[in-house]
């Protein structure tokens, strides 16, 4: 008796909590997209390196609770995700990201989508087997999400409606439940439809407003901002050159967007790239797992040679900052075909913020524009350019083999003098790291990388080698001191050297060179007004990074004391050859070794 009426007094309670489960679920159907608002954005600031900061404002409507619902979920970065009630009568007191579901109306497909279109027609069924009949469709069983919800374990999650294979359809003898896949053939005895529901996760947001004492409008002011990678600008520089002194540049800009449609939107093109902490953590409000993966043009792994950015650009934009003793690393690799050109944005680092406002673009997401920027004339020169790197010591090529001595004649055996133009920035923008197309009386010269240059400084494109110059140059060891010093026990050499570069200039005009000459050791002394300097192996890190080496400095294992007693030395000349005219510039340093 008790275990009777135990079971019968609870029976009440399982319906009515059935009922309450129901009910409650039944309240949460899916809506149709429909009912979901499209925040607009207004305004967006795009970074080189492919992050944007993006701002949406604008009038929402509100569902029966008073709340903004939006379809749209970004995948801000970390800490920038900042939603705002602009409605004073309402405060934004929650957002909300979640998986909804949704019933979406589509164009039927195929059999099964049709057939789920048309419950109620009349057809003419053709089974396989060649049985034909007319029947009225009465639907395909499925279990809905309500009933999934009310029969799973709880934390399940919510799920989509559950479809079967069936359909039952009302014939002459009964409701028949017929394989869908035994069908082979439909025809509608009258009118049906095309389209058909169904229902789908969708990534929603939102906004929870609390009216207070009023009741809720139909409408809302609200907006939110966020930082996001998924818009970059490419910019690009044409140099025209008139001959005389002035050149007109232009920048234009390349502008990427896989992040949303702009719809006449202010955009901000800056120039820099600030520091962004957590650039590489998503929100967790994005929902991660959702997220869609970007094109080449935003990824950042410049440091792989496989990566789509491992241009032949990467090397000189990131390591912008390195001085000319740099270029005689070895030559990256082949650009690889169709890959999406420089990361630029990261050599903007030390570069100071500066935006450029384009009003009123329009930009699907998935589109790309070319958009002319800025135009200004700045003054030029002419300059010459001879760099001679430091080659490693005799003591070093013994241990190489016949191929890497042969690439290092290679290296060393003809120096070339590089014709550049110095333009000053007299402009009130500043320079920033790009492509840059150099134009001499509507003919291309050449093509080089134009590097950041604020405003009253001055920057260096390289043209072309000047081949109306002829360098010689030659080293010669003058004295070797045994035992010069004597550190821990340890006895050290010191040798001294002496070397001559003679710069002939067969140009029928003046030309102003600047020369600079490597050594490894000590710089000691130069002639004709050169001057010499030791670079401070402990604060000039970018001479001692492992990828500014000169490339054949891996090839020998250095000894632990070899900087103690040894560092760079450096000699610079800056004069003026006449036509046909030569010059001999001598200079002198030492080293040590054991």
């Amino acid at each position: 008796m008790k275990m009777n009426c135990l079971h019968y007094c609870m029976a009440p309670v399982i319906a009515l909590a059935q009922v309450l489960s129901l009910s409650t679920l039944a309240a949460d159907k899916a809506a149709p997209p429909s009912t979901f608002g499209k925040l607009p954005i207004k305004e967006i600031t795009v970074f080189k390196d492919g992050h944007a900061f993006v701002a949406h404002e604008g009038e929402m409507p509100t569902d029966d609770r008073g709340d903004v619902v939006m379809d749209y979920l970004p995948a801000p970065i970390i800490g920038t995700f900042w939603p705002y009630s602009a409605e004073k009568r309402a405060r934004l007191t929650s957002v909300v990201a979640s998986q909804k579901r949704v019933l979406v109306q589509r164009s039927a497909l195929n059999l099964r989508e049709l057939l789920e279109a048309n419950p109620g027609a009349e057809a003419i069924i053709a089974e396989t087997g060649g049985s034909r009949y007319v029947a009225t469709i009465l639907g395909l069983p499925a279990r809905s999400a309500e009933e999934l919800a009310a029969t799973s374990p709880p934390n399940s999650g919510e799920k989509l409606p559950e479809k079967g294979n069936l359909i039952l359809l009302k014939t002459t003898e009964g409701v028949k439940a017929l394989a869908l896949d035994r069908i082979q053939e439909v025809t509608f005895t009258h009118e049906h439809k095309a389209a058909a529901a169904s229902e789908e996760f969708r990534n929603l947001l939102r906004l929870k407003l609390d009216w207070g004492n009023a009741g809720p409008a139909k409408t809302a002011s609200v907006g939110l901002f966020y930082l996001q990678k998924g818009v970059r600008w490419i910019p690009g520089y044409k140099v025209e050159m008139d001959g005389a002194g002035q050149a007109s540049v232009k920048l234009q800009a390349t502008l990427v967007n896989e992040l949303a449609d702009l719809e006449d939107v202010s955009v901000n093109l800056v120039i820099g790239v600030p520091t962004f902490a957590f650039k590489d953590t998503i929100d967790p409000m994005a929902l991660q797992q959702n997220l869609a993966q970007l094109s080449p043009y935003f990824q950042t792994d410049t440091g792989s040679r496989n990566s789509p950015l491992a241009s032949q650009f990467s090397n000189a934009i990131m390591s912008q900052q390195v001085t000319r003793m740099s270029e005689y690393r070895a030559a990256p690799a082949a650009a690889l075909p169709g890959e999406l050109g420089p990361e630029i944005g990261e050599a903007g680092k030390s570069e100071d913020l500066f935006m450029f406002t384009v009003p009123h673009l329009t930009l699907k997401r998935g589109e790309r524009m070319v958009l002319a920027v800025a135009e200004f004339t700045l003054p030029y020169k002419d300059v010459f350019t001879l760099e001679l790197p430091y080659g490693p010591p005799p003591e070093v090529r013994a241990n190489l083999n016949n191929e890497q001595q042969r690439e290092l004649a290679r290296l060393f055996s003809t120096p070339k003098v590089m014709h550049k133009i110095r333009l000053t920035n007299s402009s009130k923008y500043p320079l920033t790291t790009a492509p840059a197309l150099i134009i001499r009386q509507g003919r291309v010269l050449a093509q080089g990388l134009m590097t950041y240059a604020s405003t009253g400084a001055s920057v260096d494109l390289p043209i072309t080698t000047a081949v109306d110059f002829q360098v010689k140059k030659g080293d010669t060891e003058t004295r070797r001191t045994p035992n010069s010093v004597e550190e821990n026990g340890n006895r050290y050499t010191r040798i001294d050297l002496a070397g001559k570069i003679t710069v002939t200039s067969h140009r029928a005009q003046p030309a102003e060179l600047e020369i600079t000459r490597y050594v490894l050791g000590g710089a000691d002394s130069a002639d004709a007004n050169g001057k010499v300097e030791q670079i401070n192996v402990f604060e000039n890190s970018e001479y001692f990074t492992s990828g500014d080496y000169p490339h054949w400095w891996g090839w020998y294992g250095w000894p632990h004391w070899w900087n103690y007693f040894n560092g760079i030395g450096r000699a610079t000349w800056k004069l003026k050859l006449e036509a046909n005219q030569g010059k001999d510039l001598g200079y002198q340093w030492h080293y040590f070794w054991r």
